[in-house]
């Protein structure tokens, strides 16, 4: 895996709400959890400012991270990061533990490849329509992909890739996928033709015409 994230982290001793608005107002860190792997829960404290950098990478929330806290390092992958609803300040983080054997559900990001030499625009002006950006893949945690790769250049017009044509980490599947539940991820339409709108006068112009013509068919009295 590349661009691993670390976070360090000290344990929290301090518990309870008035606590834990301590920790954020005087320590400058945000609170924390780390659980499961039928290990004890640990309550801990992670740098902010550390946390805060971590968090603009998009790997931060589909990746295996690695927590350094007391000499001891954890594998973990981010469950929760709750925010304050207003500001967006941090309030606190669940991480649970992983090796490489525990399977995981991650939403994992498409990364379409070749459109810039797609052969259904090139070829016939045709347009790339994404259907989805991201799909929940289930794996095991040392094999998550940061991006599913998508290549379209050999697309052509009014053709269409599917989630089951999709080519997954070794190990990996779209969890409940099946024929009934298949859906389209990126297709190469036909462009849009503008409808030709006459000028606005010459429209009423035109009805006009055509009530007079009706109107001398009905009256051929007033036509002779």
């Amino acid at each position: 895996m590349s661009n691993e994230i670390i976070l360090n982290a000290d344990l929290r001793i301090r518990t309870g709400t008035n606590k834990t608005r301590e920790i954020r107002r005087e320590d400058s860190m945000v609170p924390a959890i780390i659980y499961g792997n039928e290990q004890e829960s640990k309550n801990i404290k992670v740098k902010l400012n550390e946390l805060t950098k971590a968090s603009k990478n998009e790997l931060f929330y589909t990746q295996v991270l690695l927590i350094k806290l007391e000499g001891q390092e954890e594998k973990v992958v981010l469950k929760e990061l709750q925010r304050e609803p207003v500001k967006g300040k941090f309030l606190h983080a669940d991480f649970q533990r992983v090796s490489g054997k525990t399977k995981l559900k991650v939403v994992v990001p498409f990364r379409f490849i070749g459109e810039d030499n797609c052969e259904g625009v090139k070829t016939d002006g045709g347009v790339i329509a994404k259907a989805m950006s991201e799909i929940e893949i289930a794996c095991l945690a040392g094999n998550i992909p940061e991006a599913i790769e998508i290549d379209i250049t050999n697309l052509m017009l009014h053709e269409a890739i599917r989630l089951t044509e999709l080519k997954l980490p070794e190990g990996a599947e779209i969890p409940g996928l099946d024929a009934a539940h298949d859906q389209m991820v990126v297709s190469v339409n036909a462009p849009r033709v503008e409808a030709e709108i006459a000028p606005e006068g010459e429209a009423t112009e035109e009805a006009s015409d055509a009530k007079d013509d009706e109107g001398s068919a009905d009256n051929p009295e007033e036509s002779s």
